[in-house]
């Protein structure tokens, strides 16, 4: 099975699992935005090469899959592909790391003429940059088979489309449910039933929400939720796009609700990583863990597998709801000048269909399709739960760091947050500090 972090990188089975420093940290400040465009000739280029003409039996792909399941998942699409249309998908693979570190420059210069590449923000950045052909021919053909909150997600800041979404999977709290059985506990949908839980389970010995922000990153998953659930999913947007200030009222809203569940986490989190903070969860000394779907891979054993269940991030503000999922979507967009356009169009008509989801899902369990309608007899109990969760939601988001500026999230958030976590009672200091430095990146273009 393919081990994803939260944005969906490629990341090492969890034996071998470093965590996302400093790789992870390198690739996104190289992918930040104006910091490396104009750089000098990519590593990463066309399968062509620059000035080669097309063959019209031939569509290049420039492909960010090359872990073994996802290289094979996405080789059997090609393959299907071929066999229906009679066209060959030349793919040109890089790890995901030097795929995301160079995608700028590889966009300018002489790019594939489809590559894989994520949902939302990381998008409309190249979209807005004129870096991609807008697809609106494409969603005429393949809209039916999308639910709303995947056009949203989709489209450019002009309204126009320019991504084809392939797979997902959600973010949730997750328990065990014999633990909650045992012990009487009901799923809470509120935010004081959530806090009233956690009190039970602290009382119980349990630690009530496991954590491990060694790495960083599962902070941002801890401020998403609150955030969209205190403030909206268009406030959420707004913030991540730079256009809100951190220092905004509703921000430290979000921030006093967190203090309000910080005592519930599992403490010494900065030296504990997210596969550490599962196993707290399998081995039931936890009831609870916010975590995207991928945490089933730290429960090996089948029985304790079947045992895991999750719920939606509880209510907030009643006007919100549950509507917003936070959801990291990936799947592909057209080049700005596509050699072959004519083949490249028809290839993302085909990789919109709920055929080619299937045949990646045989592959590649670890996720769930972004299409509805689509074939979800083998899944789990789990994939189909997930499936429903995103299918239903009103608005997807990304993941704070897809959502938003890399750099920004990166060399800026991550910190702050982690200083928040370490002493809560700083916050306005630490918002006006996001605000000033958010400000300087948001300028850079």
């Amino acid at each position: 099975m393919q081990h994803f972090s939260p944005s969906g990188l490629s990341v090492p089975s969890p034996s071998t699992f470093t965590g996302t420093s400093p790789s992870r940290r390198t690739l996104l400040r190289g992918i930040g935005g104006a910091a490396v465009l104009g750089a000098g000739i990519p590593l990463l280029s066309a399968c062509g090469g620059s000035g080669t003409a097309s063959d019209p039996k031939t569509v290049t792909l420039g492909s960010k899959a090359s872990d073994a399941v996802p290289k094979k998942a996405f080789a059997d699409i090609y393959a299907a592909y071929k066999k229906k249309s009679g066209i060959t998908v030349d793919v040109n693979t890089k790890d995901s790391n030097t795929f995301q570190e160079q995608i700028n420059s590889y966009l300018q210069g002489t790019p594939d003429d489809v590559f894989t590449w994520f949902a939302g923000y990381r998008m409309q950045f190249f979209a807005a940059k004129g870096l991609a052909t807008p697809i609106d021919d494409v969603w005429k053909t393949i809209g039916g088979n999308f639910p709303e909150a995947m056009h949203k997600l989709s489209k450019g800041e002009d309204g126009k489309y320019y991504f084809v979404p392939l797979y997902t999977y959600p973010w949730a709290i997750f328990y065990r449910k014999s633990v909650f059985k045992e012990n009487g506990y009901e799923v809470p949908t509120t935010w004081d039933d959530f806090v009233a839980l956690c009190k039970q389970m602290q009382k119980d010995k349990l630690v009530p929400i496991a954590f491990g922000d060694k790495d960083a990153w599962p902070a941002l998953g801890t401020f998403d939720q609150i955030n969209f659930r205190q403030n909206g999913y268009d406030f959420h947007v707004e913030l991540m796009a730079g256009k809100a200030s951190w220092t905004d009222a509703k921000v430290r809203k979000v921030f006093d609700l967190w203090t309000e569940i910080l005592p519930y986490h599992q403490e010494g989190s900065m030296g504990r990583t997210w596969q550490d903070a599962a196993q707290t969860l399998a081995s039931k000394k936890a009831g609870m863990y916010l975590l995207g779907t991928f945490v089933a891979q730290q429960f090996t054993d089948k029985a304790a597998l079947d045992d895991l269940d999750f719920f939606a991030f509880p209510e907030i503000d009643p006007q919100f709801g549950q509507d917003t999922v936070e959801a990291p979507t990936d799947g592909f967009m057209m080049s700005k000048s596509p050699k072959n356009k004519t083949e490249a169009v028809k290839l993302l008509k085909y990789l919109g269909t709920t055929d080619a989801e299937d045949i990646y899902l045989k592959s590649d369990p670890s996720v769930v399709h972004a299409a509805t309608g689509a074939d979800t007899s083998s899944y789990t109990a789990l994939q189909k739960k997930a499936y429903d969760m995103i299918a239903g939601a009103k608005s997807l988001t990304q993941f704070m760091d897809r959502d938003s500026r890399p750099d920004f999230t990166s060399t800026v958030m991550q910190p702050a947050l982690q200083k928040f976590i370490r002493d809560p009672k700083g916050v306005d200091s630490l918002l006006s500090s996001i605000e000033r430095q958010k400000k300087t990146i948001f300028a850079s273009g």
